[in-house]
């Protein structure tokens, strides 16, 4: 088969034309929502490949007849046997999951109408990420552990002054405060603190 008759070929133009709307919508999820949020630039090179590999994977073992079951059972075990070591938290794996769902998805779904039905389905999960996502923004909590030296508002009596303090201190919004030892010898008392911001993730002394 000659160049030419490859690229006309109806098959080809299939694959070709949902592997644009699958590179569409991983941008979406993982450059625009993902990275604008969690700001970790060494996850976009693997999101993306994992993304384009699995869909071309899926694409060529359609071909070749092989059970969706056992191909997503040879992505689910790569991926824990790559992923295991790396420092992930629970949030990185569920965009891991989305990566390998979506591209599963594009290369062999087959709802018809073919493009309406895609569109449609994509639309939804990019939806439901970015509303997700604005979800656990609004609603997440960073702490970190200080060392107070005002142990006479470790008291419940004196919860909104010692908020009110350590908000003060931090310039942070402090939001919930939890005791994890108190030095009587030296006055101090190690506090884990809950607050809005999420760009302090480091032990600070107060």
């Amino acid at each position: 088969m000659s160049l030419i008759e490859l690229v006309l070929d109806d098959v080809f133009i299939n694959i070709m034309s949902r592997f644009l709307i699958n590179i569409v919508v991983i941008f979406l999820i993982i450059r625009v929502i993902y990275y604008r949020y969690a700001r970790k630039e060494e996850f976009l090179f693997s999101f993306f490949l994992m993304g384009i590999i699995v869909f071309f994977i899926c694409s060529i073992l359609e071909t070749v007849e092989l059970q969706l079951g056992m191909a997503l059972g040879l992505f689910a075990v790569f991926s824990i046997l790559r992923f295991r070591t790396v420092n992930y938290t629970v949030k990185d794996m569920t965009y891991v999951f989305v990566v390998i769902g979506v591209s599963v998805i594009n290369s062999l779904a087959n709802i018809p109408p073919p493009f309406g039905s895609a569109l449609a389905i994509n639309a939804i999960i990019v939806i439901a990420v970015y509303s997700l996502e604005l979800f656990y923004q609004q609603n997440s909590l960073s702490n970190v552990i200080v060392v107070y030296n005002k142990p006479e508002l470790l008291v419940p009596a004196l919860k909104e002054d010692l908020l009110k303090d350590l908000s003060e201190r931090m310039g942070q919004d402090v939001k919930k405060v939890k005791i994890r030892k108190v030095n009587l010898s030296s006055g101090n008392a190690d506090v884990e603190v809950y607050f809005r911001d999420r760009d302090m993730n480091q032990d600070k002394l107060v």
